[in-house]
């Protein structure tokens, strides 16, 4: 493995997420307070517990989520997509580099990136409310998972995107209403049916139900089932971003 050109990609792509900390970091930060203030305020003094859990606690883990997917999918589609646009994906094409060392070494720092934010995002939740994790290293773990999938998603949109309009499109029109719809802010159980059962084709469901299980042990679908969803994207994205490579497809043309 050219581990020198994996460490160059990663390296820089890093560097340039600390020349736009403001965007990067404060902003997810800010936005989450202000969910905590409105939301947690607002819906707070009218809904006290859900499944058992105060309320204000249970917005953590949909919140940090949600900045997650965001964050991931831009960090990585951004990565790739300014090479495209100033023409220096050619000098990677031609670097004594392999297609899976550049993809490591792109979206490694988009999710070194993203799993940064969501624990900064936590750590500033603990401001507001009292958190309490029961289940650790699963919750770190899903937390890697979920950033890994989402900037391979992230980075084959990079690849797709001709122009910024449709670098912006996906993550502002699809991911993030899905995350609004996906149990951020509420239970898919405190829905009537046949809403309840049309959220269960929203994915985003699956991935903040075994977030939220990583913090207080119940979620709203079963945790084999969000972990084999969550598993079944990232191998998606991975068939993806193989097929692109071996085509060439919007990279040499």
């Amino acid at each position: 493995m050219n581990t020198h050109g994996v460490w160059a990609i990663y390296r820089f792509e890093m560097a340039r997420g600390l020349r736009t900390l403001w965007q990067s970091l404060i902003t997810p930060v800010l936005l989450t307070s202000l969910n905590f203030i409105i939301f947690g305020g607002a819906l707070g003094s009218r809904i006290q517990e859900v499944g058992g859990v105060d309320y204000g606690s249970f917005l953590v883990p949909g919140l940090i989520m949600s900045s997650l997917l965001v964050q991931s999918v831009s960090n990585a589609s951004i990565g790739i997509y300014f090479p495209k646009f100033t023409g220096t994906v050619f000098e990677l094409l031609s670097a004594p580099i392999s297609a899976f060392e550049m993809v490591l070494g792109y979206v490694g720092a988009a999710t070194t990136k993203s799993v940064a934010i969501g624990l900064v995002i936590l750590a500033t939740a603990t401001a507001f409310v009292d958190v309490r994790v029961d289940h650790p290293l699963a919750m770190l773990g899903f937390l890697i998972l979920t950033s890994l999938a989402f900037s391979l998603f992230g980075f084959i949109i990079g690849v797709w995107a001709k122009n910024f309009e449709q670098l912006n499109f996906v993550p502002t029109l699809i991911v993030t209403p899905l995350t609004f719809l996906g149990g951020v802010f509420y239970s898919i159980d405190m829905l009537p049916e046949p809403w309840r059962t049309v959220t269960l084709f929203n994915p985003v469901v699956y991935l903040v139900s075994v977030f939220r299980w990583s913090f207080f042990g119940t979620g709203d679908v079963p945790v084999a089932i969000s972990l084999a969803v969550t598993l079944a994207f990232l191998l998606l994205c991975l068939g993806i971003v193989m097929v692109i490579f071996r085509t060439g497809w919007r990279l040499k043309n």
